[in-house]
């Protein structure tokens, strides 16, 4: 490692994601300044540190935003990958780590660094998955841009929040006895996530001659199988029963861990093509510029604990499920006027709440996850099962924090789009639809001082099927929104009656 000391000018691409949204404090906290590029920087506002780095607008798919925000920065650390996405996916990640090296040479950007997945030894390219192989392009075309690069290559990430930690505690927490695919038994070495962003951070320093990839993992290498013995173990769970079977493919897989766990199969098949090759670190390098803590890294157990710990303290900093969102920036708000001649479907409910505007709010920020909806239990369920059969996320990924809600928050199968404590909380729907659906919650006080609660469930359909669905649906609305809003009354006139 060099002896420079001084602060570095730092971009964060995907700041709204799970490794992303940690990354920044942790630069913060080593002195450096940080500019973060997203596609919605008001997602970000709401985090702890957002009043201490520069949030700019744009995309990595973008020219003209991308030069923009590599302007004047020293270090530029680039978080973004298809994980998730649809078909076409190689082909925009290969455009976009094009476009994102070439400009960051023109700025004269002094390093980048990337995160990618750490590949099998021995096995060609062209048998890997397709994730795997594109981010192993990425790092590629990254080191190629003529700006020095630093590729880490990580397996399993343990941290609270992080798919790959989510997928194996629901996994072992709900199947006390399970049938398993064959990749069960194949072999990984996991890395808890505070030893990846302490990495991340340390690249920054990197010698100027340093362009290469870094194999990272923990001191731990086991089987996946090992892995969920070793929750079970640690969460104080019985001994659970695992058969393997190899009868599953990884599609099949996919579809099974989006069954068991919150994680969508679409998310969760990266996750498993990656556990069909063994994936284990044939190098420790990085260690002779970022040297490990006193210690060594974190073991298994030990991150296991910690993001245990996190989870029942609810100190989730971020979440898999924040950078999962759908919607392109393009997409329409309610409050756009006259919605451009399109059709908007509304469902509106008002009710006077003989309870303080505070009492509402808190029970307002508090609706779904554990918490529920507040209105026909069962038709919830029955709707997010339905999204799961689809592809989509269900009920299943609950919230962060289960009294605290920030923009760009998943809450089940809605995203938080806009929230003005004490007053609005607007929730985006992302389960499948055909349009595009947002539920308002507001506090509000009468003329006369009363507190007053209005709710709106808001529908913008595509399409004649979007049309056919509202009205298909509409008959239960009196059920399920005016039920939710009778209900959210009742919680918060009881709970200040409680305090009384």
């Amino acid at each position: 490692m060099g002896t420079d000391s001084r602060a570095l000018r730092c971009l964060v691409t995907g700041a709204t994601g799970y490794i992303g949204g940690r990354l920044v404090p942790e630069l913060l906290a080593a002195g450096h300044s940080v500019r973060c590029l997203a596609r919605s920087p008001g997602k970000l506002r709401d985090h702890p540190w957002a009043g201490r780095v520069e949030a700019v607008r744009g995309d990595v798919t973008d020219g003209d935003s991308v030069s923009a925000a590599l302007e004047g920065m020293d270090v530029a650390y680039y978080l973004v990958h298809a994980l998730g996405s649809g078909s076409g996916f190689e082909d925009a990640d290969r455009r976009a780590a094009g476009l994102f090296g070439e400009r960051a040479h023109a700025a004269g950007v002094r390093r980048i660094v990337y995160l990618g997945g750490l590949t099998p030894a021995g096995v060609p390219e062209r048998e890997l998955s397709p994730h795997l192989r594109s981010r192993a392009e990425v790092g590629r075309i990254l080191m190629a841009s003529g700006v020095p690069t630093a590729a880490l290559r990580a397996a399993v990430i343990i941290g609270s929040g992080s798919a790959s930690f989510e997928m194996l505690r629901y996994l072992t927490e709900r199947l006390p006895a399970m049938v398993t695919p064959s990749w069960v038994s194949t072999r990984t070495q996991p890395i808890a996530v505070r030893d990846v962003l302490r990495l991340l951070v340390g690249c920054a320093r990197l010698p100027d001659d340093v362009n290469r990839t870094f194999d990272i993992g923990g001191p731990d290498v086991l089987t996946y199988e090992g892995m969920m013995r070793r929750y079970a173990a640690v969460a104080g769970l019985p001994k659970r029963l695992i058969i393997p079977v190899p009868v599953l493919s990884p599609r099949l897989s996919s579809l099974w861990v989006g069954l068991v766990t919150p994680v969508p199969g679409a998310v969760a098949r990266p996750l498993v093509e990656s556990l069909r090759h063994e994936v284990v670190c044939a190098e420790h390098d990085i260690a002779r510029y970022v040297p490990d803590p006193p210690g060594g890294p974190l073991g298994l157990d030990q991150a296991l604990r910690l993001a245990l710990k996190r989870i029942r303290d609810a100190d989730v900093a971020t979440r898999w499920s924040s950078a999962s969102a759908p919607g392109a920036p393009s997409d329409p708000l309610p409050t756009d006027p006259d919605w451009a001649g399109g059709s908007l479907y509304t469902d509106h409910r008002e009710r006077a709440v003989d309870a303080s505007p505070e009492a509402l709010w808190q029970v307002v920020e508090a609706i779904g996850g554990e918490n529920g909806w507040y209105s026909s239990p069962w038709a919830w369920a029955l709707r997010g099962r339905l999204d799961r059969l689809v592809g989509g996320a269900g009920l299943r990924r609950g919230r962060r924090d289960a009294a605290r809600l920030r923009a760009g928050d998943c809450l089940d199968f809605w995203r938080v789009e806009e929230i003005d404590p004490g007053r609005l909380l607007r929730l985006r729907a992302e389960m499948r639809l055909p349009g595009l659906a947002w539920l308002e919650l507001r506090v509000d006080r009468d003329p006369a001082g009363g507190t007053v609660f209005r709710q709106q469930a808001l529908f913008h359909p595509r399409g004649l099927a979007g049309h056919l669905y509202w009205w298909g649906v509409s008959p239960f609305h009196a059920m399920v929104f005016g039920g939710m809003a009778r209900n959210i009354a009742a919680e918060a006139e009881a709970n200040a009656v409680g305090r009384g």
